[in-house]
């Protein structure tokens, strides 16, 4: 079964609600980054945000600071993450060890 074909005009909207997600993910990875949004905030917002909901969770761990490619991977094979696994798709269980992983391993803010 094929989809049907989009008309230039529904092919518009789709790129314009992508491009919009991806922004709205840009903007959360930085704020993540900077330290404005904490990790318990961005996945709650996942809840609400479509865009955040598709996020990969590889990315978000990237996107914080001091960890990258592998540090990543191995952080989420730790704690039985699957490498696929969106905001959405995040277990109770696998979401709340995820926040406390990062909030043990995070550096508080400075005194």
């Amino acid at each position: 079964m094929s989809l049907r074909p989009l008309t230039p005009q529904e092919r518009a909207d789709a790129l314009g609600k992508a491009a919009a997600a991806r922004t709205t993910r840009a903007a959360a990875k930085d704020r993540l980054k900077t330290g404005e949004l904490s990790i318990d905030e961005l996945l709650s917002s996942g809840d609400t945000d479509d865009a955040i909901a598709r996020m990969r969770i590889v990315e978000l761990l990237e996107a914080l600071p001091g960890i990258g490619r592998v540090r990543a991977a191995a952080i989420m094979e730790q704690l039985g993450i699957a490498a696929s696994r969106r905001v959405r798709g995040l277990g109770i269980h696998q979401r709340r060890a995820l926040v406390d992983f990062i909030k043990d391993k995070q550096p508080g803010p400075p005194r």
